[in-house]
């Protein structure tokens, strides 16, 4: 078993840039004021179009690809969001028994794990039994991969030994979505009600989309 943390990877973080000088193309097209460009002219009329909310000429411009490691509920969230395309990893056809998985599972580890302090709890006779419930967390997990790998001997498909699975397994998606999908995942998924884990990757990222395209990203960050 093998525990890990998420992380992301942007492929293409040089076109989050270029994306400002094709959108505002685009848009002077729709008031034939494409002589009004210049070096400087994209960030007055790209905040314009923001706070005006016409936000259909965001959709111009190259996509941006990441690629995330994160557990499989994390991915079950992303996958949410209808004006995407994503490849992931399958659990269908992926053997963790293999050489190439390392003969064991990676999970993803929760943020808060280790922040998690000992409890006493009292049973019979002011008795008091320690619970650790950090490691009962990764007992679990260690029951889990040896469940599974159980199965493959047994003659279980990896789609048919994945039940046993937990949310924490790690897992790899490549998500690619053009500049106003990625601002529309970025609202919802650093606002204060996101999950955890989502927070955990979601607003680094962010923060390396607006480092590249502040005129993009910056009304985004909180």
């Amino acid at each position: 078993m093998k525990l890990i943390k998420p992380s992301y990877i942007i492929f293409n973080k040089e076109d989050i840039k270029r994306a400002e000088k094709e959108i505002e193309l685009a848009a002077r097209t729709c008031y034939k004021s494409e002589d009004k460009i210049t070096d400087e002219s994209a960030e007055k009329l790209i905040t314009k179009l923001i706070d005006s909310h016409h936000d259909a000429m965001l959709e111009f411009g190259p996509s941006i690809t990441v690629k995330f490691i994160c557990d499989r509920g994390v991915s079950h969230e992303l996958v949410r969001h209808r004006l995407c395309s994503f490849a992931q990893e399958s659990t269908r056809y992926c053997n963790y028994s293999k050489d190439k998985h390392n003969n064991q599972i990676t999970f993803i580890e929760p943020l808060w794990l280790k922040d998690i302090p000992e409890k006493w709890h009292e049973f019979g006779d002011h008795q008091l039994e320690r619970i650790d419930s950090a490691a009962n967390y990764k007992e679990f997990l260690l029951i889990a991969e040896e469940t599974y790998m159980e199965l493959i001997k047994e003659g279980w498909s990896p789609q048919q030994a994945r039940s046993v699975l937990p949310n924490s397994l790690k897992t790899e998606i490549v998500i690619k979505a053009n500049i106003r999908e990625w601002r529309h995942i970025f609202s919802q998924r650093t606002a204060n009600g996101a999950h955890p884990q989502m927070k955990e990757l979601m607003i680094p990222l962010l923060k390396e989309f607006a480092e590249e395209s502040s005129i993009l990203f910056k009304d985004l960050i909180k």
